[in-house]
């Protein structure tokens, strides 16, 4: 019977190629706008998950993301040092300041400051592409980011000793570091806190995060309660800033409504191509049913080659729409190369575009097996 049932759902080569194109067109188009959507909130969190080292967060207790600067005094670094369970905290700038190129033209930049003494913040040392985090400690130095030199100099092979001009102040590059893709998609330096404070206004508050180290054996969690419970600030695990800063756009931006949206358009177009499609193949496959019904098949298992016919159907489409995702992924990655692509495909991804294949399969057997649960036996012989 499973032969028979594949059969009738290959003889229309059109209506089979149909079904399939619509389930195939339903998972891509869900899957890669859920992808360039995981894509986006994972690069608002890009710094947090590049500054590596640091057990906990400390900030200014109305900081709502990452990008969300509030300065403290610098006061504060010793309070929270003197917190029972901290091994060691150390100071981290992290703002927008503005640099003039040689050509006069002017770049907002994405500037981190790390801590001067021991550079915590800094890239990892095996994701400095040229020069070393110990350069840092020349005047005047800075690491910039590879997006950031192609968004700057274009093809221009990287160089070190290039100056830019912040806040009348020389900034000269002496490394080039990998960074995972920014939510602003700003260039991105590095120095040292000190000078950071020097490339930016003056404000008479200039801390804004302080990154603390737990002792062994001090849980993450606890800590980060303790300190806020003694200095009045907000302190966060690295998990725990990822996930507010995430949540703060999903909450305050519509960009969740508007992929959501195209997400669901992709499930309802899919659910009506393929539900129509099959219904239509049904139909005119009724004749058959009823030659299988007057020879004594029963109903359950005309039920199962039915859904046969879907899962064979569900698992091609499924399996050409999130290859096709997945290629679009890599296509836009190698393409694009002046600014960082907003494509994350995650494995939760498939494991949701797989249900709502499914959930487009099952429905568009249900709307065929009314049909042929009440078709009569005798249909074949009018």
């Amino acid at each position: 019977m499973n032969w028979v049932a594949l059969r009738m759902l290959t003889g229309d080569t059109s209506k089979y190629l149909g079904i399939v194109f619509g389930v195939a067109f339903a998972a891509l188009l869900m899957s890669q706008q859920s992808a360039i959507f995981c894509g986006l909130m994972r690069n608002t969190t890009s710094q947090i998950r590049d500054i590596q080292g640091a057990d906990l967060w400390v900030m200014d207790d109305n900081v709502q993301f990452v990008d969300d600067v509030k300065p403290m005094s610098e006061g504060k670094l010793q309070v929270v040092r003197g917190v029972e369970g901290v091994e060691w905290a150390v100071r981290l700038y992290k703002g927008l300041g503005r640099a003039r190129l040689a050509d006069g033209n002017f770049q907002q930049m994405i500037l981190i400051g790390v801590d001067d003494a021991s550079l915590t913040g800094a890239p990892a040392p095996d994701r400095m592409l040229v020069g070393s985090i110990e350069d840092l400690r020349q005047p005047d130095a800075v690491i910039i980011d590879e997006f950031g030199w192609r968004y700057l100099f274009g093809d221009e092979p990287f160089a070190p000793g290039k100056t830019l001009e912040m806040n009348d102040k020389r900034a000269v590059i002496v490394g080039q570091c990998v960074c995972n893709p920014t939510f602003q998609t700003f260039p991105i330096l590095y120095s040292t806190y000190s000078q950071a404070v020097r490339f930016v206004p003056q404000e008479r508050k200039t801390l804004t995060f302080i990154l603390a180290k737990a002792k062994p054996g001090v849980g993450h969690e606890d800590l980060a309660r303790k300190i806020e419970a003694e200095t009045r600030l907000k302190a966060q695990t690295n998990d725990e800033f990822f996930w507010t800063t995430i949540g703060y756009y999903m909450k305050r931006t519509g960009i969740p409504i508007n992929f959501g949206i195209t997400v669901a358009l992709g499930f309802f177009v899919g659910c009506a191509i393929a539900g129509q499609t099959f219904y239509l193949f049904t139909i005119e496959n009724l004749k058959q049913f009823g030659s299988l019904k007057a020879m004594g098949v029963s109903n359950p298992r005309l039920v199962g080659m039915i859904l046969l016919q879907g899962l064979v159907v569900g698992v091609i489409g499924y399996g050409l729409g999130v290859g096709g995702a997945a290629l679009f992924g890599v296509v836009f990655t190698a393409a694009v190369k002046s600014s960082p692509p907003a494509f994350y495909f995650c494995w939760q991804i498939l494991l949701l575009t797989a249900g709502a294949v499914a959930v487009i399969v099952a429905v568009s057997a249900l709307l065929s097996m009314r049909r042929v649960l009440f078709l009569e036996a005798g249909v074949v012989f009018r």
